[in-house]
């Protein structure tokens, strides 16, 4: 595999990602051979429940299937393997990649403005509590001044 690096950061090469790619096709290939020996397994069990022998039809069925299936399945293994590898190896690029845009001055000023804006947001809703108190502590007293102010002598 071959990676470029520029200025400490890991980029994926398109060749990985082709590679990525192309395995995913072989996947779908050997789902599609894995299908048709299920298919046919199926087939050739239903097909046994003709036979006088039916458990002697069904286990050389199975064999048959065991016997097509079992390459399919150690190709499938070492494939996965290949793309856990190869997807591990782009996601640990991309780590690398956030961590540096992270890193950078920008987001920096970044988290220090929004640190700045958070706090006034808080100091505001603190004093607007304090507001609201004072208001509901004041609110009996107003309420006497209405009702002087609103009765008719």
């Amino acid at each position: 595999m071959v990676v470029c690096s520029l200025s400490g950061v890991v980029l994926a090469t398109p060749s990985e990602e082709a590679e990525l790619e192309r395995l995913d096709k072989i996947e779908q290939e050997l789902e599609l051979q894995r299908d048709w020996a299920k298919y046919r397994w199926g087939k050739a069990a239903s097909d046994c429940y003709q036979n006088y022998w039916v458990n002697y039809c069904l286990s050389n069925a199975r064999a048959q299937y065991r016997k097509e299936i079992d390459p399919i399945t150690q190709q499938e293994i070492a494939l996965h393997e290949v793309q856990r590898k190869l997807r591990k190896n782009l996601k640990d690029q991309e780590d690398v990649k956030r961590a540096v845009e992270r890193a950078g001055p920008e987001k920096a000023a970044e988290r220090v403005s929004n640190q700045r804006d958070y706090e006034e947001k808080q100091k505001a809703a603190a004093a607007r509590a304090t507001d609201l108190e004072q208001r509901r502590k004041d609110a009996p007293k107003r309420a006497q001044e209405n009702k002087a102010g609103t009765q008719l002598d």
